[in-house]
C-alpha cells in the first residue's frame, strides 16, 4: 500500500511540473515514476499517510478562506517560527507536510532543516491597540 502511496505522490509531482495530461506524457510519467530510486530507510505508515492526505483534503478549503480574509483584512505582520517536523516522518511524508503549510496563502516554508525543523514565514493581522485614556 506504502508503494502505491509512494507511486501517486511521484505523479503527482510530475503532472504539476509538466502540468500535461496527454497519454505520452502519463505513460513517461508513469516509468519515470517506477524508475526512480527509492529510499526505504523507514517505511511510513498507513496511518501517517492517511492523515497526511487528509489534511491536504482540508487545506484546500481553508485556503479559500485565508484568501478571502486577506483581500478583506489587510495582513500587515511578519512572522518566521520554527516548527518541529512529526516523527518517524519519511521524506515523502515531510514533502506533504511542507506542501499543505505552503498551500494556505498566510503560511510559507522557507527551509527544511535536516534536524527536524521547518523554518515557517507567516503572514499575520497586527493587533490593534486599544487607545488609554
Amino acid at each position: 500500500m506504502i508503494g502505491y502511496l509512494n507511486l501517486i505522490l511521484r505523479l503527482t509531482i510530475w503532472f504539476l511540473l509538466t502540468a500535461d495530461l496527454s497519454v505520452a506524457n502519463i505513460i513517461l510519467g508513469v516509468c519515470i515514476a517506477l524508475l526512480l530510486p527509492g529510499r526505504p530507510k523507514r517505511l511510513g505508515l498507513l496511518k501517517d499517510w492517511l492523515r497526511a492526505l487528509w489534511e491536504t483534503l482540508v487545506a484546500i478549503p481553508q485556503a479559500y478562506l485565508e484568501a478571502v480574509e486577506i483581500i478583506f483584512c489587510p495582513h500587515n505582520q511578519e512572522d518566521v517560527t520554527m516548527e518541529q517536523v512529526k516523527p518517524q516522518r519519511t521524506p515523502g511524508l515531510i514533502f506533504l507536510d511542507i506542501f499543505i503549510i505552503t498551500f494556505t496563502p498566510k503560511t510559507i516554508v522557507l527551509k527544511y532543516r535536516e534536524d527536524g525543523w521547518y523554518e515557517v514565514h507567516w503572514v499575520r493581522r497586527r493587533k490593534k491597540r486599544r487607545k488609554q485614556g
